[in-house]
């Protein structure tokens, strides 16, 4: 369920991003993006709960890289204002 900036996870509050909510739209676990993508956690959990983190150009390449294997379509202005 959708309330405002945050999204309620079996019971629990976490505010998603742009990001976070587009992953947990297709069911996919941050874990999986951290493998695919090969970056940090802490990356990865900001670029999915920090509306205001703006992650460098090539972190934004690994995580549009790792989502195209899901949607080939996807583009970083989705996520993020460039």
């Amino acid at each position: 369920m959708l309330i405002g900036r945050v999204i309620k996870v079996f019971g629990l509050e976490k505010p998603r991003a742009p990001l976070g909510k587009w992953i947990d739209r297709r069911g996919i676990k941050q874990e999986w993006l951290i493998k695919k993508s090969k970056l940090g956690r802490n990356t990865i959990t900001w670029a999915c709960s920090d509306r205001d983190y703006m992650p460098s150009g090539k972190t934004m390449q690994k995580i549009i890289k790792a989502l195209r294997e899901v949607d080939p379509s996807v583009r970083a202005d989705q996520f993020w204002d460039l």
